[in-house]
């Protein structure tokens, strides 16, 4: 099978009888199983992994949406190191055949995955054919979430796939969840299971690394920034010297502890940060662990892939040991914290649950969701809910100006002044904008679409391609697709894909 064949389905044959027949089956049923598949690839590391997903209907059929009961991995493959050629790029031959080789080690086809999440992260996102590997699978089905992940992001998506997020929910309490990767660590402060700022930084365990050969001539910048400071040369000669690389790794690991604890942090600390310092509202009851070098700090492995990340474990428990108060929990997942795949249900939008301003962007895919969930009031905080939004965005690493999906919650009375008010807020947010930029759809849960949409375009001005919609309710990490009119009977299809978590 050619690699551009693996992915290819046949469900654009289907006839409009068989659909509707599916989607009747789907509506008759109070339950559903699912097969997904999640793949994560990272600038170290890549893993893929399959569930079964069981869901039940909630509430009422009209409202057509499932909430998960019960998952459970099926099969999980080995960790690859992600492969990239001699100019840095990914080898997206080498990748494809081991998405291939997964499907077929676990006894599946690509027919038989109903869903399913590609995410990439880390320094991946950096290499030129990133985003050609990322849009691999959505162009070859639409059953695909495709995602590159930023720092905020990438931070977002390991406390909810560690398993730190629900720890959190569980517990009651506020948890600092840290995970150390390959190329970064990403911090999340989460608060009774509410993920309330993240972070993240340069230092991660392949800093450092060897090649094919075994000599140490990977030395990332941040590596010969340490280096640098402790006067060590970075040629391979100096770097096989472990006591040179247990000096670079102690030095790593003084930051990353500094960032947990919330010291001050020093030149060198400030210099290999990538985001905003991390906001503690409130101070952390536990630290929980994820991430390849979380590994070695729980000794699930002593495995080693050339590189400095058993180093870089044993001088952060070091450091842990001296300087932290609170207790560090293992939440179960280490380096495959990420997602399982994803979940997606289907809404025919139509009448005056919908706003459409002509057919331009339209069929959409994969949008990602920016969000506010505060509540409205009588007279509405425009500056207040222009931030939320525009935090929102940052945290998804989603650009507002392109295709992009903006879910509010409406609370009270749909006055022409609170309507007008909103639509400020969104145009605020998602212009200025070309006329020919991407698709903008606006999902609201209450029933004031059409009329949202009308105040958007002849109040607020916004003149990209539009949809309103009214009736559904998003979340934080969900994706929409939104389909081409269908004319008779006038409805847009709208397709919520929801990541899912171990």
């Amino acid at each position: 099978m050619h690699d551009e064949d693996f992915f290819h389905t046949h469900d654009d044959v289907l006839d409009e009888e068989v659909r509707a027949a599916i989607s009747k089956a789907i509506l008759d049923q109070e339950t559903l199983e699912l097969l997904t598949v999640g793949i994560d690839i990272g600038s170290s590391t890549s893993h893929l992994l399959f569930a079964r997903v069981h869901f039940q209907r909630e509430g009422h059929k009209s409202a057509d949406r499932f909430v998960v009961i019960e998952r459970e991995v099926v099969w999980r493959s080995p960790i690859l190191l992600t492969p990239f050629l001699a100019d840095g790029t990914i080898d997206a031959h080498a990748l494809s055949h081991f998405v291939q080789d997964s499907y077929r080690d676990a006894g599946f086809t690509a027919q038989d995955v109903d869903s399913g999440a590609v995410i990439l992260t880390g320094e991946a996102i950096k290499r030129t054919n990133a985003r050609a590997i990322d849009e691999m699978f959505a162009t070859e089905s639409g059953k695909f979430v495709c995602a590159t992940a930023g720092h905020k992001l990438e931070s977002i998506l390991a406390a909810h796939g560690s398993g730190a997020a629900r720890l959190s929910k569980l517990r009651g309490q506020t948890g600092l969840h840290v995970d150390i990767g390959g190329g970064t660590t990403k911090l999340a402060l989460v608060v009774d299971g509410e993920i309330v700022d993240v972070a993240a930084f340069a230092v991660g365990g392949r800093l450092v690394a060897q090649d094919a050969d075994g000599a140490w001539t990977r030395v990332d910048d941040s590596a010969r920034m340490v280096a640098e400071e402790l006067g060590i040369p970075v040629d391979a000669e100096s770097l096989a010297d472990p006591g040179h690389r247990a000096a670079i790794a102690g030095r790593l690991a003084r930051i990353v502890v500094d960032e947990i604890t919330g010291d001050e942090l020093d030149e060198l600390g400030r210099a290999l940060e990538l985001t905003e310092h991390l906001r503690r509202p409130k101070e952390p009851e536990y630290v929980t662990f994820s991430g390849g070098v979380s590994e070695y700090i729980f000794g699930h492995t002593s495995e080693r892939f050339g590189d400095i990340a058993p180093e870089l474990a044993e001088a952060v428990i070091g450091e842990l040991s001296r300087r932290l108060s609170v207790p560090s929990v293992d939440p179960g997942q280490g380096i495959r914290a990420t997602v399982i795949g994803a979940s997606q249900f289907t809404v025919q939008v139509s009448g005056k649950t919908l706003h459409l301003s002509g057919e331009s962007g339209l069929p959409a895919q994969n949008l990602p969701v920016v969000q506010f969930n505060g509540l409205l009031g009588d007279v509405i905080d425009e500056d207040a809910v222009v931030k939320a939004l525009r935090a929102s965005a940052e945290q998804r690493d989603a650009d507002p100006a392109q295709a992009v999906c903006i879910a509010v919650r409406w609370t009270g009375s749909a006055t022409h002044a609170r309507l007008a008010a909103l639509a400020r807020c969104i145009a605020a947010v998602a212009e200025p904008a070309s006329d020919d930029d991407g698709l903008l759809v606006v999902v609201v849960d209450a029933d004031i679409a059409s009329l949202l949409g009308r105040v958007l375009r002849e109040d607020a001005g916004v003149r990209r391609p539009l949809v309103a919609v009214d009736g559904i309710e998003l979340s934080e990490l969900d994706f929409v697709d939104v389909g081409a009119f269908i004319d008779p009977p006038g409805v847009v299809p709208v397709v919520i894909k929801s990541l899912l978590f171990a």
